[in-house]
């Protein structure tokens, strides 16, 4: 009976396949902040549209795919601002599954009234609701940074920051001067 079962578990680990999880592809390996930015904190988000328009904070929305390369990689980015603005800013990240099929003439305390049908998609609002950025695709973390400090009416024009990768999951936000 036992060397039944010591050929079952040796069975069991050498049947195993490896996981494999890229930056570069437009596979799914799981939720992206956690695994390409080291923070699974931003998902979900802490806050809604319509919470963070009515206490007249600045918000980020950020529109991704956990299956987009793009995505994956502005997911350090989007964590970035998540450790230089913390409490200073609401950060929303939405994933689109749920929202590909809503109409988006709805109320724009809903993510589909900004969402463009593009991803990854990130855009600024000020603290009225009012789009102050909007872009798809990879963006400047030093152009989320100015138009976040504008709005919140800081100079930051001596500071710019750069996303460095320090392995092929994580990622840390430095200050170069």
């Amino acid at each position: 009976m036992k060397l039944l079962q010591s050929i079952l578990i040796l069975l069991i680990f050498f049947s195993s396949y490896p996981a494999y999880a890229s930056r570069d592809t437009n596979s799914y390996d799981g939720n992206i902040f956690p695994i390409y930015a080291g923070n699974g904190a931003i998902v979900p988000p802490k806050t809604t549209i319509e919470e963070s328009i009515k206490n007249g904070r600045v918000s980020v929305l950020f529109f991704y795919l956990d299956d987009s390369s793009d995505s994956k990689a502005m997911a350090p980015i989007i964590s970035g601002l998540d450790l230089i603005w913390r409490n200073n800013i609401d950060l929303i990240a939405l994933t689109t599954d749920e929202i590909q099929n809503e109409s988006s003439e709805s109320s724009s305390y809903q993510p589909n009234y900004y969402w463009n049908g593009l991803i990854p998609q990130t855009i600024i609002l000020d603290s009225k609701g009012e789009i102050k950025f909007d872009k798809n695709g990879l963006v400047n973390i030093d152009d989320l940074n100015k138009t976040i400090g504008e709005l919140k009416g800081i100079d930051i024009n001596d500071s710019t920051f750069s996303v460095e990768s320090f392995n092929e999951y994580n990622s840390i936000i430095s200050e170069k001067k």
